[in-house]
């Protein structure tokens, strides 16, 4: 006989609540630092989302008590926010199927295991580990699958009663099937798993614990999510899940079973699986370097999505518009940083010049910013500031684009400053320093009038005339534009750093 739901179940069965047309979930787990795959997977998940006018549940998958931290929930629910995700159901949203936590509902798993226990479509199994090591390598030695070979499905009392006076605690184990099972996948097409390759597995430890083969769909049946989009990687296990459904819709746990898209594997170096380990797949990294979330997010849609042939650069208001899941790609898709970084800096180019000023603004102070923050000058900020939107990657190299003006003396890069100052470059120096004193510094274009006309009187060309007043003044040999840095740094102080030079090359 079956046993009653607990109260708990008995709310999230009865909750009464009209299905959504498309309901999808974003469900992590809070274990170390967000990656980039996460991330790819939470974009299609939410675009698809707000292309259906559909519902985004934001749940956490925190049932590994050694590997989730509360940390890195947090560091969870920042990283969304700061992407521009939103969530119709989740933490701090709340909605009609919370908790949202799985550590907040265990009671949940505890009945529904125990009702598949009842119903027979689970079974305890009380074979060890040893036992089933032996028996994998000696299927594998015979050419048989080396899943599990069901031993303990059909135990008797007095076996069952014998194993508990060993003093075995068994695993609850779900019974799959003798059935071909088959599906069409959103992204992948038709799918066909034989019953040989899909054995029965576990849904719950020895010490009482579930599964995330048991939660997983659990909670996606009764918070009645109509499609699964996920990595390729559980694609595996998406036959044991369809098992599963069945029998929680004649229980009376599901109203049916949810469509499922599997995302391509994004690829790092060595066409390897990109990995969380990998230092490149950190999304805190992206957020330190001073990538836009819109940047970022534009390039990730790439792995294994476009908006059309011929446009690699659009918002998450044009992909959201435009987002079919069937036109995911099924291929591995390579990250590539360099294209990522290009891809960026488009969208840097895109913002208000307003907006550019305020988001470096982390990097124009401590710990960043070299400068002492009394040095600082709003004024020339604001001024130097459309010439640096123009030719960052990442908002990070703002602090070195503009060190030379809020510092008291330039930072010299020595690999510059010997490739710039060459034989004669003091001659030149002091004839551009006499331009300089001369000219009319309310016009960049007279400064750089200034530097040509020296130049020709040595006979060169205004690229080769600036190199050595671009190292001078800035440290570097490459920067922003040369003479509106040389009009906003001022006269005075860029003719005493040509002098600095000057004194540096006669020593």
């Amino acid at each position: 006989m079956a046993s009653a739901p607990s109260p708990q179940l008995s709310a999230s069965l009865e909750q009464g609540v009209p299905p959504s047309p498309v309901r999808v979930r974003f469900c992590p787990s809070p274990t170390g630092n967000p990656h980039v795959g996460l991330v790819r997977t939470a974009l299609f998940n939410w675009a698809f989302a707000r292309h259906h006018q559909g519902t985004l549940v934001f749940r956490i998958e925190d049932t590994d008590a050694a590997r989730d931290s509360e940390e890195s929930y947090n560091q969870l629910l920042d990283s969304m926010r700061w992407l521009g995700f939103d969530w119709d159901e989740g933490p701090e949203v709340g909605g009609p199927h919370a908790p949202y936590r799985q550590s907040q509902r265990m009671d949940v798993y505890k009945d529904v295991a125990r009702r598949l226990l009842d119903a027979g479509h689970a079974y305890h199994c009380y074979c060890s580990q040893e036992e089933l090591d032996s028996r994998r390598e000696a299927a594998r030695a015979a050419g048989k699958p080396s899943g599990y070979d069901g031993h303990c499905r059909d135990l008797t009392a007095g076996q069952v009663e014998e194993y508990k006076a060993q003093g075995r605690t068994p695993i609850v184990r779900f019974r799959m099937p003798d059935e071909t099972i088959t599906f069409t996948d959103l992204v992948r097409g038709e799918l066909t798993f034989t019953p040989e390759n899909v054995p029965d597995y576990g849904i719950v430890r020895a010490n009482g614990a579930p599964l995330y083969t048991l939660v997983n769909p659990v909670d996606d049946a009764l918070m009645e999510i109509t499609h699964v989009l996920r990595g390729e990687d559980l694609l595996s296990s998406t036959p044991r899940q369809i098992a599963l459904y069945k029998a929680l819709i004649e229980l009376g746990i599901a109203k049916g079973i949810p469509e499922f898209g599997h995302l391509p594997y994004v690829m790092g170096e060595g066409n390897k699986k990109l990995s969380k380990r990998d230092p490149q797949s950190s999304l805190n990294l992206y957020r330190e370097r001073g990538f836009l979330p819109e940047g970022l997010l534009n390039y990730l849609s790439l792995l294994g999505w476009s908006l059309s042939a011929d446009q690699d650069i659009f918002t998450t208001d044009e992909m959201v518009a435009a987002f079919d899941i069937k036109d995911v790609n099924p291929n591995p898709a390579r990250f590539d940083l360099k294209k990522c970084e290009a891809i960026n800096a488009d969208h840097i180019r895109l913002l208000d010049v307003k907006d550019f000023t305020e988001r470096c603004r982390p990097w124009l102070q401590p710990p960043f910013a070299p400068w002492a923050p009394e040095d600082f000058d709003e004024v020339k900020w604001q001024a130097i500031a459309p010439h640096a939107q123009t030719r960052l990657k990442v908002l990070s190299e703002i602090t070195d684009n503009v060190d030379f003006l809020f510092l008291p003396e330039p930072v010299f890069d020595e690999a510059s400053w010997t490739k710039a100052m060459k034989e004669g470059s003091d001659a030149l120096l002091r004839t551009a320093r006499e331009k300089l004193q001369a000219a009319d510094w309310t016009s960049a274009e007279a400064l750089k009038e200034a530097v040509l006309a020296a130049g020709e009187a040595h006979g060169l060309k205004l690229g080769k005339a600036q190199a050595p007043v671009r190292v001078a003044v800035t440290g570097r040999t490459v920067g922003l534009p040369l003479f509106e840095s040389l009009e906003i740094l001022g006269k005075e102080k860029t003719l005493g750093r040509i002098d600095a030079a000057l004194a540096k090359l006669a020593a």
